[in-house]
């Protein structure tokens, strides 16, 4: 290896922490919001910890971990998405039909805006209205992430505009910073993830009756995962070799 590749480290992604059997209980959460707020960043930092900074064009990836919540053992399913939009007259909400097969088959919902980007902040709520009218009924555990607090200076979203923002919808505000901190990120999923768990009591997670009936988006599972890291670390070692 040479020494401009020195720096660089990959080592597998395990599931963590270690399961003994076959968790009883599905939580499936889906990550929503507009072109480059961070979604994927954020969920890699959240299943690996790491931060890669550099990304393929999101197709909409599906990613499997069992990790322990509250002492119960669970398998977690974490669906990213492609980038959502406002229609030019900024009322209408643009979709691919693959987000909403996305916000059918979840049970909780991440909404991502960037703190550095007021138009992403302004897709949440059409966005909430969109995952409301596909689950008219029923409780809908929902966190909103501003993403990028650590862009301070380039802040256009200010924090008690996310807050007021999540108290109308009903849920809570996490301002996160993917690529700087992962415990604000850790803290954000996993609330979510115990609300979902709380929501789906003793059962299986399997999705209600009735409502649209549309098919479950496939699933690299963390394979995907891999294959980014050896495609980010080995363009940048030929880029550091290249120097």
């Amino acid at each position: 290896m040479s020494s401009g590749s020195s720096n660089f480290l990959l080592v597998p992604i395990p599931e963590y922490p270690a399961l003994d059997c076959v968790p009883n209980k599905q939580v499936k959460i889906v990550v929503l919001g507009a072109n480059n707020v961070g979604k994927t960043a954020l969920i890699v930092r959240f299943l690996t910890k790491r931060f890669i900074g550099d990304y393929e064009a999101n197709t909409g990836a599906l990613y499997s971990r069992k990790i322990n919540l509250d002492g119960e053992q669970v398998s977690l399913q974490v669906q990213d998405t492609p980038c959502v939009s406002l229609q030019d007259d900024a009322e209408g909400l643009y979709c691919q039909e693959q987000i909403n097969r996305s916000i059918y088959w979840a049970d909780g919902y991440v909404l991502v805006f960037s703190i550095t980007d007021h138009n992403s902040y302004r897709t949440i709520q059409p966005l909430y209205q969109h995952v409301r009218r596909i689950h008219p009924s029923g409780n809908i555990p929902v966190i909103i992430v501003g993403n990028k607090c650590d862009l301070l200076r380039a802040r256009q979203v200010p924090a008690h505009e996310g807050k007021a923002l999540a108290d109308e919808l009903g849920g809570p505000y996490f301002e996160a910073s993917a690529s700087e901190n992962h415990e604000s990120v850790q803290d954000a999923f996993l609330h979510l993830c115990q609300e979902v768990s709380r929501a789906l009591g003793g059962g299986n997670g399997e999705k209600r009756k009735g409502g649209l009936h549309l098919a479950r988006p496939k699933s690299p599972n963390m394979q995907e995962l891999k294959r980014r890291f050896r495609q980010v670390l080995s363009s940048r070692v030929k880029s550091t070799n290249a120097l």
